[in-house]
């Protein structure tokens, strides 16, 4: 997953959209294990401050919308979680 984040920083056009769902649906498998955050970083090495900045570049390019609280911050993990529940649905709901 590492390389596909470095990949992303990289790449342009419509690959880079592609490796970020790559990314995501990735670490979307993960959402359940709690601290996240601090599971991702264990595991694999990965900041929370990198998954969050491809779900704003995908939010950006029309392809995800981050559920956001009442006050309006933005619940990245809730997001994550309803990938990994409705993969498909999501997705054709999302274009």
């Amino acid at each position: 997953m590492r390389e596909e984040i470095k990949k992303f920083r990289v790449v342009r056009g419509y690959e880079k959209i592609k490796i970020a769902w790559k990314v995501i649906r990735g670490t979307a498998k993960y959402s359940n294990k709690e601290p996240f955050w601090e599971f991702l970083r264990k595991e694999f090495g990965i900041k929370d401050r990198e998954i969050k900045e491809i779900m704003l570049f995908l939010e950006e390019v029309g392809e995800l919308e981050i559920k956001r609280s009442q006050d309006g911050k933005r619940l990245y993990v809730s997001t994550l979680k309803d990938i990994k529940e409705n993969p498909v649905k999501l997705d054709q709901w999302l274009k």
